[in-house]
């Protein structure tokens, strides 16, 4: 591989997003979802832009090695939801073992007072629960419950379908302008 070709991604490392309160989202992550808090990094300044903004980030790890991280800035302020975005569209989905772990995740969700939405079955490739993190932040719960072949074959449509979207989606903006 040459020095401008990609070089592949191993895997998430961490996905983070601001919260409120630290210990609340410690609370939540560790003791509801059984994440361990693996991490913290407190810091006054932003290493990547000198910006002088004091914050603790936290690190919580998924079984795979992979974690989910938070800022707290220290304002109790939670991350604002996308105003030109709908409220199911942004969300970060945490893959379980089974269909029965999905089961005992939700039931745990709810005894901790927790609304769950679901379990929904995505056109037979996975199945879902949704519900929110204490900082408005949508989880999903997944399994795929998908046979292999079936999901090689989703691979093998995968772009077909996106340009089959692409096309769909000129003709409908044509026909808004009234192109057509």
């Amino acid at each position: 591989m040459d020095a401008t070709s990609a070089r592949p991604v191993q895997g998430l490392h961490h996905f983070a997003w601001r919260c409120r309160d630290a210990e609340e989202t410690r609370q939540f992550y560790e003791d509801v979802l059984g994440m361990p808090l693996v991490h913290v990094i407190k810091q006054d300044h932003v290493p990547s832009t000198g910006e002088h903004c004091p914050y603790v980030h936290i690190f919580f790890r998924m079984r795979d090695g992979s974690c989910i991280a938070f800022f707290d800035l220290g304002d109790d302020v939670a991350a604002l939801p996308s105003p030109n975005t709908p409220a199911w569209v942004n969300h970060i989905a945490l893959r379980v073992e089974s269909l029965d772990d999905l089961g005992a995740m939700k039931a745990r969700l709810e005894r901790h007072g927790i609304e769950v939405l679901g379990v929904i079955d995505h056109d037979g490739y996975i199945q879902s629960i949704y519900f929110f993190d204490p900082n408005g932040l949508r989880l999903e719960l997944t399994v795929e419950v998908a046979a292999e072949h079936v999901v090689e074959g989703f691979a093998r449509n995968a772009h077909e379908e996106v340009n089959r979207w692409n096309a769909e989606k000129r003709t409908a903006r044509a026909a808004s302008r009234g192109d057509a």
